[in-house]
């Protein structure tokens, strides 16, 4: 039996890099997918390879790559190392004048809409399940509504940017997809809480948690975006600039990991705060044009390495025939639970908001999940429920992204921009 011998992290680094430069240059020379979506289907289309030749005897590829991933914590990665970076340039060139504008839906469907949508999946998943002999308690039901609900800002804003969306679709589906995960991953803790102590935790406690988590993160993402703020108007020299961004992006994030608070959140407005009154008043314009281009490059080579890695971890799933059919009725719940929450926003608002007709298309479709997820259904305890949760979030998650998010710009082309009222 091959496998991969102990690898240090900076052999790791140098495969898994490597891996995605050439999984890139293949897509661009001879794919012409958008980047994420094409190296994605690639590191998924060698994955089944690999698992093919598994069937036919030739074990060598598949042990090798399934003991390449074990030495690889996709979790640690991509919250402790990616997540950061990714959120920060992501909101850096979100302006904080649309947000302000469309401040009402996108505040309903991150807040509100999260928390409705984990409920409704848990639902339907507990009731469906059964079915297909794979009954599971309901609380791990909603650790995978908590888990699957965000709309995840990497994928969403990876590819929307070629989508050809309205731009107040774009402005409302980036901006939720920003601060929902945040809201997500607090929900998500509160319950792997639950579940790894077993004791129901008080209305309180949980208020406390989300204000201190969420609230924290902000607070604190503020503070930092206030002080790098400062820094960055107090010199003009565009390579110690750049250099202060990172350094608040990393450091930041790890400080808010280290005192409990929603780092996700943190980042989000320490790139709001930089990106906006940062961009207009304590920048040269060639500290600009360097900050943007350095971020704009540190969120293209994230998003291939993030989406090959999910192309590639295919072959740590085992599916069945029924877990088959139930991932298939999964992505239906999903679908139906964001078109329940966009519905009920969109209708319930439709005075109020300024979105062109027929935006709940565009929303729901355009509420793409990823890495996110996947990350979070790893912390899950192993065992037979973990295992389940992680092929049936497997299956929305490539479902997502290839499907709509390929999809997701037909969607986009068909509604009219200059008419102003969201209406289903």
């Amino acid at each position: 039996m091959a496998s991969a011998t102990s690898l240090t992290i900076l052999e790791i680094s140098a495969i898994f890099l490597s891996i995605t430069a050439l999984l890139t240059y293949v897509n661009h020379r001879f794919i012409g997918l958008p980047t994420t979506i094409g190296v994605m289907v690639i590191s998924i289309v060698l994955s089944i390879g690999a698992i093919f030749l598994g069937f036919l005897g030739f074990d060598q590829l598949i042990d090798y790559e399934v003991s390449l991933l074990e030495q690889l914590d996709f979790t640690e990665v991509l919250l402790d190392g990616m997540l950061s970076m990714l959120l920060f340039a992501g909101a850096l060139h979100v302006n904080i004048g649309d947000l302000k504008r469309y401040r009402l839906p996108i505040g309903i469907l991150a807040c509100v809409g999260t928390l409705v949508s984990a409920l409704l999946i848990a639902t339907a998943l507990y009731l469906m399940l059964p079915f297909f002999g794979f009954g599971l308690p309901f609380l791990w039901c909603l650790l995978f509504g908590a888990l699957i609900s965000p709309t995840d800002p990497i994928a969403v804003m990876g590819i929307l940017s070629s989508a050809g969306a309205p731009k107040s679709l774009e402005t409302v589906i980036a901006g939720e997809s920003l601060f929902n995960d945040g809201i997500g991953v607090v929900i998500f803790v509160l319950l792997l809480g639950i579940l790894s102590s077993g004791d129901i935790p008080t209305a309180n406690y949980v208020a406390h948690t989300l204000a201190v988590e969420a609230g924290g993160g902000i607070v604190f993402g503020l503070v930092l975006g206030a002080i790098l703020y400062y820094m960055l108007k107090s010199i003009d020299s565009y390579q110690e600039e750049v250099l202060l961004t990172l350094a608040g992006v990393i450091g930041g994030y790890a400080l808010a990991s280290h005192w409990h608070l929603s780092g996700p959140l943190a980042m989000v407005m320490m790139g709001l705060m930089v990106g906006n009154r940062g961009r207009a008043l304590a920048m040269s314009d060639k500290t600009r044009h360097y900050i943007d281009l350095f971020w704009e490059l540190i969120d293209e080579i994230l998003n291939a390495i993030l989406f090959v890695l999910i192309g590639l971890e295919v072959v740590m799933i085992a599916y069945s025939g029924n877990l088959f059919i139930a991932a298939g009725l999964t992505i239906v719940i999903a679908l139906l639970a964001r078109f329940i929450v966009v519905g009920m926003t969109t209708k319930t608002l439709q005075r109020q908001l300024d979105l062109p007709t027929g935006a709940w298309k565009v929303l729901t479709w355009g509420g793409l999940r990823g890495g996110i997820s996947v990350a979070l259904v790893l912390q899950l305890p192993t065992g037979a429920e973990r295992d389940i949760l992680l092929a049936l979030t497997y299956a929305v998650v490539i479902f997502s992204i290839l499907v709509q998010g390929l999809s997701v710009g037909k969607v986009a082309k068909s509604i009219a921009p200059d008419k102003q009222a969201a209406t289903l």
